[in-house]
């Protein structure tokens, strides 16, 4: 495919955007070349500034959950919009998705609406350590919760070792109450427990990792979490940005029977539009301003335009449950068909799925933490990425991000993906 334009757009974006994207992974560092410029899309379908039209598996990481341009969606947003964009006011809209979302989800009774992903995890946070008095952290390495500072983390190899910035600007004072554990290994949470005991004011983790591939919670992992938290006083937070209203109506909580403290969401809750939240019982979700200590504002929260998205959105999820079960039907039809054709052309390979998330791994190993997420061939996926492109297919321009199936794709689109991806196995 030729993308004259998108180049000429990204030279000029470079000029006046640092490093031409407003957020890095679109700068196709990862895989080389130049991004893609995005005109217009539809169900499905992305069609870029060179007329090209590509199936997407990003949807705009993840929310698209029924497709590109959602008629109830758009309805509900244009319809908004003609009667104002913002007020800084309460508006009746936030009571109402505020009481879909609490019905929707298991054991939560209040939910604050924020602006992203990034906003729900940093005020869960605060939340968390202003209701337990104490200070510590406890994160898991590969798992994203955005950009705040408290998640910008890298630690030693020791259980106790404090933690040290990942990004210059983040400060040794903030990185040393982030204490880092290895996804999928409940014994190492308890050797970081033991080792600053009464000190750690909750744990929180992506119960279905996306920011390493798709990587799902072993056996017991989440019950083991559940338990130690218990046990230590612990609260524990469920980012379920991704996984929340698309792996199940009631999210991960639902999916796993795991009862999570404070629940975060993004993606999905938004239909498209910037939005965040976190939510949780009565007694936790009262420790917020303005009828408790811990203090959190926004003047956009509550926007008017993004509640209605997220209210069309979460309305249709909630009165049509069957959409979960079609869109993992297309997911595992997918998986079925990439397994054959990587391994009809000897491509080692591991995929990973849950529900609608997917990732391709090429390492023949599990992949179960970040280190093995690591062991994948980059410069296999590289080719991979950009022979799928050259397809007509787009898929997430990094080796460390999930894939998200959308409603809106037809089994004629994935046995189109699954027929290019076997063209593309020839060539690697």
């Amino acid at each position: 495919m030729i993308y004259k334009r998108s180049s000429a757009l990204f030279a000029e974006a470079e000029k006046v955007i640092p490093g031409g994207v407003n957020s890095p992974v679109r700068a196709f560092k990862g895989v080389g070349g130049t991004p893609i410029f995005v005109k217009e899309a539809k169900g499905a379908y992305l069609f870029d500034e060179d007329g090209n039209r590509l199936i997407d598996y990003i949807n705009s990481w993840g929310p698209m959950i029924l497709g590109h341009a959602f008629k109830p969606v758009v309805d509900a947003v244009v319809e908004k919009a003609q009667k104002g964009t913002s007020f800084g006011m309460p508006t009746e809209i936030e009571t109402k998705i505020a009481e879909l979302a609490v019905s929707m989800v298991p054991n939560i009774d209040k939910i604050r609406f924020v602006n992203s992903g990034t906003e729900a995890c940093m005020s869960a946070v605060r939340l968390a350590r202003g209701f337990t008095g104490k200070d510590k952290i406890i994160k898991f390495a590969g798992c994203y919760h955005g950009h705040s500072d408290s998640f910008l983390i890298q630690a030693g190899s020791g259980a106790s070792t404090f933690g040290t910035p990942n990004s210059p600007g983040v400060t040794k004072g903030t990185a040393k109450d982030t204490l880092l554990a290895n996804y999928n290994d409940i014994e190492n949470v308890k050797a970081i427990i033991e080792a600053n005991k009464n000190e750690i004011a909750c744990i929180i983790i992506e119960p279905v990792a996306g920011n390493m591939g798709c990587v799902p919670p072993k056996e017991s992992f989440l019950q083991g979490l559940r338990s130690v938290c218990d046990q230590n006083n612990i609260l524990l937070i469920f980012d379920e940005v991704m996984t929340g209203f698309r792996l199940a109506k009631g999210g991960a909580q639902e999916l796993f029977g795991i009862k999570a403290d404070i629940v975060c969401f993004g993606k999905v809750i938004g239909g498209g539009l910037p939005v965040g939240a976190f939510a949780a019982s009565h007694e936790i979700m009262d420790y917020l301003a303005p009828v408790g200590p811990v203090y959190q504002a926004g003047t956009l929260s509550g926007n008017p335009l993004a509640m209605a998205a997220g209210l069309a959105m979460l309305t249709e999820l909630n009165n049509n449950v069957s959409i979960f079960d079609s869109i993992n039907e297309k997911t595992e039809y997918l998986h079925k068909g990439i397994t054959k054709v990587l391994n009809d052309n000897k491509v080692v390979h591991t995929i990973n799925r849950v529900g609608s998330m997917i990732s391709v791994h090429f390492d023949k190993g599990e992949v179960y933490d970040f280190n093995t997420a690591g062991k994948g061939n980059n410069d296999t996926f590289k080719k991979f990425f950009h022979g799928l492109l050259n397809e007509g297919i787009y898929i997430a321009p990094s080796a460390f991000e999930t894939w998200f199936i959308t409603e809106a794709l037809t089994f004629e689109d994935l046995d189109f993906t699954i027929n290019a991806i076997n063209k593309v196995a020839k060539a690697l």
